[in-house]
């Protein structure tokens, strides 16, 4: 059983399904491996491992970035549970600009998303009790943490529940349109 890597559909966003060995006394896993990852065009120096727990279905933490020089490439990956995961590229004048892309992941699926700098990151819960756990390439900023609103007509994210059960951070929930939002140009610059 070897590393999986699967684009989906946005430059850099990938899905990342690392090889689990199980037996009857449980499994292992190697979760990042930068050599085998490197050896597939993934090169990353990660800086700050993040866990979060969300006791209910339809927590809906996102969509959130940082601003350069504090930029984060995150590696997500679900340890408890399941989620719906979103990319959102925020890179002005990129091809792709405000397209999303989603994937389920989940303890059971054993996958990870990959989301580069230059997007906004997003998950919504599918389980109680679901824990998060991601990789950043920077530190957290107070001064550079940014988000953009879930429910941006502009982006038109289909999410597989009902917005308005949806169990929402005030600042998520007064979080900008895309519009408004301070985001990356193509050369990692940043400007309203």
């Amino acid at each position: 059983m070897s590393l999986q890597i699967k684009s989906l559909g946005l430059d850099g966003v990938l899905e990342i399904i690392p090889p689990r060995f199980d037996d009857d006394r449980g499994f292992f896993s190697e979760t990042w491996n930068a050599q085998q990852l490197s050896e597939n065009g993934v090169k990353l120096d990660f800086v700050q491992d993040n866990h979060s727990r969300s006791v209910a279905t339809g927590v809906l933490r996102g969509l959130h970035y940082q601003l350069p020089p504090y930029a984060q490439d995150k590696l997500v990956r679900v340890v408890k549970g399941s989620v719906f995961d979103v990319a959102v590229d925020i890179r002005r004048g990129s091809p792709t600009f405000a397209q999303w892309t989603a994937l389920r992941i989940s303890a059971a699926k054993w996958n990870q998303v990959l989301v580069p700098k230059g997007f906004a990151h997003g998950f919504l819960t599918l389980e109680p009790d679901t824990e998060v756990i991601y990789k950043v390439t920077n530190p957290y900023s107070a001064h550079h943490n940014r988000a953009i609103r879930f429910d941006d007509p502009d982006i038109g994210i289909i999410w597989p529940m009902n917005a308005s059960t949806f169990q929402l951070s005030d600042n998520d929930r007064k979080a900008p349109p895309l519009k408004e939002a301070e985001i990356f140009d193509m050369h990692g610059e940043y400007g309203t």
